[in-house]
């Protein structure tokens, strides 16, 4: 199966539109996981679902031009960055909306659904690893490869073509240095 959706990867980077329709079947499963795990964190009563995220993800990487997949790790590493900038681009505009862009009635039992802090959370976390990436792009990587794709040790070291000693240290600074950012707002 690994073999074959590298096989997939390959051919599609290749221009054969055709194995993006055989990889969809394939890769699936996994995307609806990462989307879990990225649902997982975000405030209740969230107005994206779960699906609409797997879908805009795959629209996103199906969009893609001239990218050459490296293998199953990298895929998946690109699928979890697209779900990261969609989530963030959804918080900003909902974000943007709640203080004052398009204000709409709710009701007070609504209310307890909106977590205006929790949005602003994830803001504040992209807004850390973007700073991150200017000093340290490869910790930063690391950061998204593990949290956001849920990728393993090996597999980030594969994607970033490193040790996994080095990403086991890259993944500690990170894991600090963002508390550390996130502590001081």
């Amino acid at each position: 199966m690994q073999q074959n959706l590298t096989n997939l990867l390959e051919a599609w980077s290749n221009g054969k539109q055709e194995a993006l329709d055989e990889l969809l079947p394939l890769v699936y499963t996994e995307l609806r996981k990462m989307a879990k795990r990225f649902m997982n964190n975000q405030p209740s009563g969230h107005t994206l679902q779960t699906t609409a995220l797997i879908h805009e993800a795959y629209l996103k990487l199906a969009d893609q031009r001239n990218k050459q997949w490296q293998n199953r790790a990298h895929f998946f590493a690109v699928a979890g960055r697209a779900m990261r900038q969609i989530l963030v681009d959804h918080a900003r505009t909902r974000y943007r909306d709640k203080r004052g862009g398009k204000t709409k009635i709710i009701s007070l039992d609504q209310i307890a659904e909106i977590s205006t802090e929790r949005v602003a959370q994830f803001v504040a976390l992209d807004e850390a690893l973007n700073e991150l990436e200017k000093l340290e792009e490869r910790k930063c990587r690391v950061v998204e490869l593990r949290y956001f794709s849920g990728l393993n040790i090996e597999e980030t070291a594969e994607v970033l073509k490193v040790s996994p000693e080095t990403v086991q240290r890259d993944w500690r600074f990170a894991r600090t240095w963002l508390m550390r950012q996130l502590s001081n707002q």
